[in-house]
């Protein structure tokens, strides 16, 4: 039992370690909020374009490549999305905030938070499989979430420009390039590939602390029945149920920690963005973000920690 304490501690608390020097950064205001949004910009264009480079470059796919594993994830996201568009409907009258509510259920942290959780277990052997699944859940996020708040704002839902701005995901295409490079007749040379590698491992630090510099306390105000309902599902009934269906399933060790790391992170960051540029409940999303990454380093411990005393990993 104790073993099993210590696996969760140590997968957790370096991740939120690093979210508090980026509280700490804000507070000393170090950083301004127009410098805060243009670092995270370069975060997310350039340094995850290298990480996910680094991978797949260096990846082996015979251990990696899992058709089962992909499946679930894409028929796992897909159902969270169409059970959130039903809950939202059901739960909430006001169309502005129905697609920031679905986001909310669906659409999980799982580049930033989800990847170094498995990385901190299994180690940098262990990244392949999360990198993997990167291909099948981030289009879908995508493409779902466009879907959501087109829908509750009156706008019309078309496929074909939502698919060529998820070929311009820097994330896809570090991906792209990575396989594109692996079919070379030779590899890249050391002097060329070693800073690429530094720059992908620099990518998770970062990331993190500007998450944490980027934290903001908003007015919960009306919406509180709403974002409470989010935090609920995003973080608990959401992973019970996709966890139970995987261990059931047979979705065992880094596998099952992958699944764990889609599934039961927090609201993506990207969410509040695309919730204020496409007319849906801004505040709402933001606040399900701050909520749902505060509280969710107490309900990531407790799913590592009773998972792996399950011996599901």
């Amino acid at each position: 039992m104790f073993s099993n304490f210590i696996v969760a501690v140590s997968a957790v608390v370096p991740i939120f370690v690093l979210i508090g020097i980026g509280l700490l950064v804000r507070r000393a205001r170090l950083l301004t909020e127009e410098e805060l949004a243009h670092t995270n910009r370069l975060v997310f264009r350039v340094f995850f374009f290298f990480t996910l480079f680094s991978n797949i470059y260096n990846a082996d796919f015979a251990d990696g490549f899992n058709p089962r594993l992909m499946l679930f994830g894409a028929a796992a996201v897909t159902l969270l999305f169409l059970g959130g568009l039903a809950f939202s409907c059901l739960f909430e009258p006001l169309r502005k905030r129905r697609g920031a509510m679905t986001q909310a259920i669906f659409r999980s942290n799982f580049i930033i938070l989800g990847l170094p959780l498995v990385v901190n277990i299994f180690g940098e052997d262990g990244a392949l499989v999360p990198t993997m699944m990167v291909a099948v859940i981030i289009p879908l996020y995508n493409i779902y979430a466009v879907l959501a708040l087109e829908t509750f704002r009156g706008g019309t839902f078309r496929l074909l420009p939502i698919l060529r701005g998820v070929l311009k995901n820097p994330m896809i295409d570090g991906m792209l390039l990575g396989f594109l490079c692996r079919l070379l007749p030779f590899p890249l040379p050391d002097p060329l590939l070693r800073p690429l590698m530094q720059v992908g491992a620099a990518t998770t630090p970062l990331a993190l602390i500007i998450l944490g510099a980027s934290f903001r306390r908003g007015g919960i105000s009306e919406s509180r029945r709403d974002l409470w309902a989010c935090v609920f599902i995003r973080l608990i009934a959401a992973p019970a149920l996709v966890l139970t269906a995987a261990a059931l399933l047979g979705f065992r060790g880094v596998e099952f920690v992958t699944l764990l790391a889609i599934f039961a992170t927090p609201c993506a960051v990207a969410s509040y963005a695309m919730a204020q540029q496409m007319g849906s409940d801004a505040a709402l999303a933001g606040n399900t973000v701050v909520f749902t990454s505060a509280l969710s380093c107490f309900t990531i411990f407790g799913w590592i920690f009773l998972t792996k005393t399950l011996g599901l990993f």
